[in-house]
């Protein structure tokens, strides 16, 4: 065999995980970020008077080398089989991820709620995790070889066991370097993605919302004319740090994505502060006369949409889970009336409901990812996926609340916070690509 080939079969056998189990020991360390003592709390000046400032300085994106055309990567390829089982490089993975999300996002949630920031030592931990080069093909820095959206709805849902807020902030640079990956054209990936790939990750944003109600992401009004975007995009993580943005825009023959640099004078930001979500400071991002570059095709834009929703459902079961994890024991604990309050039907019946429609959530949203994965059409799962996470998301956040009592309503217990996060799956679009 040679030396060649052994390489291919190492990197086969051990794929996308061992590259990350390295960190492992570094993240369960978590009094190394001071997360373990009580955090200083700079509240975000959103929660008060809110503020209004340019986008963020740059780096120069520029291309080190040339590409000789864009570099895209296959589709996984079937196995004929229903089989929702992670491939054991997929499971190694969420390993990690989830033992990231447990040590370091779940301990740091309450303070980043309160902050409405996702604290710096965190977002460094998070880079260092890979998350960027997921979808990243491996001759442009990244760590796959064929495409892999399940993996993205996997990694999402095991961050958003921790903390949703957090893991949308941790995952939107991600959302742009995927971007890229799909649709970009050689010149857009020599210039952007070596800083996704190095050591210092930058931030960056997807944003397709638009502050208006009932939004319809195919009907946008941001527009692209003569070169220029001009519009206003909403619950934008990140969006006073960004150094890049993806934009959604409207053009003569329909919605595209855009390519924005942050340092120009005619990005601005403003904060947004929201119900939920409050750990990935959620802004505005008002453009004006800004140059873009098209991203992709008409139809890429559509595939943006479903695989942002797609990640957005994979975030719905990663807290649902968090919220069934949390009850079971309270329950089974908290006496009323000389006995445990789950030996009451209306109780254990809740709390079985919720690990029913956590299942079915579940099952839709691994098929849509399953789908993506292979190349094969995912908008009807897709679909059926969103409607699901987003009604039987709330319907567990609301049930979680309950079963807790008064202790539902207060901060002392998670459940009041994953409440307000689960109530955005049905709001948001972009921010977050698998």
């Amino acid at each position: 065999m040679s030396l060649q080939e052994k390489t291919r079969g190492r990197r086969d056998a051990i794929g996308v995980g061992v590259a990350l189990l390295n960190k492992l020991a570094r993240w369960r360390a978590i009094d190394r970020f001071g997360l373990r003592k009580p955090a200083e709390r700079v509240v975000f000046e959103a929660t008060k008077t809110g503020f209004r400032t340019a986008g963020a300085l740059s780096r120069r994106f520029s291309a080190a080398t040339k590409l000789t055309g864009p570099s895209r990567l296959p589709a996984a390829k079937g196995t004929g089989r229903f089989d929702l089982t992670p491939t054991e490089d997929q499971q190694m993975m969420v390993d990690v991820v989830r033992s990231f999300a447990s040590d370091v996002l779940r301990p740091a949630a309450s303070a980043a709620d309160t902050a409405c920031a996702t604290e710096a030592k965190v977002l460094e931990s998070s880079a260092e995790l890979g998350l960027s080069l997921i979808e990243v093909p491996e001759e442009l820095g990244g760590i796959v070889t064929e495409r892999s959206a399940m993996t993205g709805v996997l990694v999402a849902e095991a961050l958003a066991y921790g903390d949703m807020g957090q893991a949308v902030a941790c995952l939107a640079p991600s959302a742009v370097s995927t971007a890229i990956s799909l649709w970009g054209d050689e010149t857009q990936q020599a210039t952007y993605l070596p800083s996704f790939t190095g050591s210092s990750v930058p931030a960056a944003a997807l944003a397709l919302v638009e502050p208006r109600p009932v939004f319809d992401p195919f009907s946008v009004r941001t527009r692209f004319t003569g070169g220029l975007l001009n519009g206003v995009k909403s619950l934008v993580p990140r969006g006073a740090e960004a150094e890049l943005f993806v934009i959604g825009a409207q053009t003569d023959a329909g919605p595209r994505l855009f390519v924005v640099e942050a340092d120009h004078p005619g990005v601005v930001i403003e904060a947004e502060p929201s119900m939920g979500l409050r750990a990935a400071s959620l802004s505005r991002v008002i453009l004006t006369d800004v140059p873009a570059v098209p991203l992709g095709s008409l139809d890429d834009y559509a595939e943006c949409v479903r695989l942002s929703r797609l990640g957005w459902c994979a975030l719905a079961l990663g807290t649902a889970r968090a919220v069934l994890d949390y009850v079971t024991p309270y329950v089974n604990s908290r006496e009323a009336f000389g006995e445990p309050i789950s030996h009451r039907q209306s109780v254990a019946f809740m709390v079985a409901n919720i690990g029913i429609e956590l299942e079915g959530m579940k099952l839709v949203t691994y098929r849509a990812g399953s789908r993506a994965t292979q190349g094969l059409s995912f908008a009807r799962e897709v679909a059926l996926a969103r409607r699901l996470c987003t009604e039987k998301g709330m319907q567990i956040g609301t049930d979680g609340v309950q079963l807790l009592g008064g202790h539902g309503f207060v901060k002392e217990h998670p459940v009041e916070r994953w409440y307000r996060d689960l109530r955005a799956i049905g709001v948001m679009e972009g921010a977050v690509l698998v």
